[in-house]
């Protein structure tokens, strides 16, 4: 194999993700080489617009996947809740590495938990997923959008004194190191009874062509089964319910010996009505357990 080209985004934490991929990849085979493409996608463009209002199918993926669709690239990386629940004739998922911490975190200036928070204080989070579910937990609170980075929504929360409180992804935090180099902010990691993860969150997606053999061979030496596995069972779980990364659905697999739990949920916009199911199946059938729980949030 020549040099091996990845393309990723150029977010710190795309990036931060992309190189521990890379790092994977020559542990694996040491005398690979492996570059980084930075590719702008249409969710780049429009980096301080709402992300409902611009619509989200393939909005931080697109661009990245059509040079792989050209050879420009041999690897594409992603947030695996980025990528659509369809992807692009041609195109396959080759690998994902275990799963980061998939919890969503709390991170103020004033108050130590979410339920510290006095009534009518403002919340920001650009995810109606986390909207709903904040609502849902404690509907006297201000969600207000919010946009950026990890690093600009935290500067955001230090500059902006009527800002009680942001909702951030605990799997961005870490691997941007934020989480223990920021001392100015109380953290709290929020239980799934109080906010279910976006599916997929957590983990990190290598796209690759179904036509490239060879760079799937390298890929699996770097897969991780089971996150794999729990991937699919929450993508289906989505897909089932014509869902995308925008819609307020929530989805989290585990695996436990040979059995997989999906704990899954649907929320209205405003909170007030969701439907949650804990669904457990064989974990080597984790098409079928999507399909079940999202069969059993739709009966409610």
């Amino acid at each position: 194999m020549n040099t091996l080209v990845i393309g990723t985004r150029g977010s710190p934490l795309a990036l931060a993700q992309t190189e521990f991929i890379r790092g994977l990849l020559l542990h694996a085979q040491p005398t690979l080489r492996v570059e980084t493409k930075i590719i702008k996608t249409s969710g780049d463009n429009f980096a301080e617009t709402s992300l409902p209002a611009i619509g989200s199918k393939g909005l931080f993926t697109k661009e990245i996947e059509e040079q792989l669709l050209r050879g420009k690239i041999r690897i594409a990386v992603h947030s695996m809740k980025d990528l659509p629940t369809t992807l692009p004739d041609g195109l396959t998922i080759g690998a994902v590495p275990p799963r980061e911490d998939p919890h969503d975190v709390f991170v103020s200036k004033r108050y130590s938990t979410l339920d510290e928070l006095p009534k009518g204080a403002r919340v920001a989070t650009g995810s109606i997923r986390r909207r709903a579910q904040l609502l849902a937990h404690r509907p006297e609170l201000q969600i207000k959008e919010i946009r950026g980075n990890v690093e600009t929504r935290l500067q955001k929360l230090a500059d902006d004194n009527e800002l009680d409180a942001v909702i951030l992804a605990a799997a961005g935090l870490k691997r941007l190191g934020l989480w223990e180099k920021s001392k100015q902010f109380h953290w709290q990691q929020l239980d799934f009874d109080v906010m279910i993860p976006a599916v997929g969150q957590g983990i990190i997606a290598c796209e690759v062509r179904e036509s490239d053999m060879e760079t799937q061979e390298l890929l699996a030496t770097i897969n991780h089964a089971d996150t794999l596995a729990c991937a699919e069972a929450e993508r289906v779980f989505l897909k089932a319910l014509g869902g995308g990364c925008q819609v307020p659905y929530a989805a989290y697999a585990t695996v436990n010996g040979e059995q997989m739990k999906l704990i899954a949920a649907k929320f209205s916009p405003d909170g007030k009505d969701f439907s949650r199911t804990e669904a457990i199946g064989p974990k080597n059938d984790p098409h079928e357990l999507g399909e079940r729980a999202a069969r059993e949030v739709s009966l409610t």
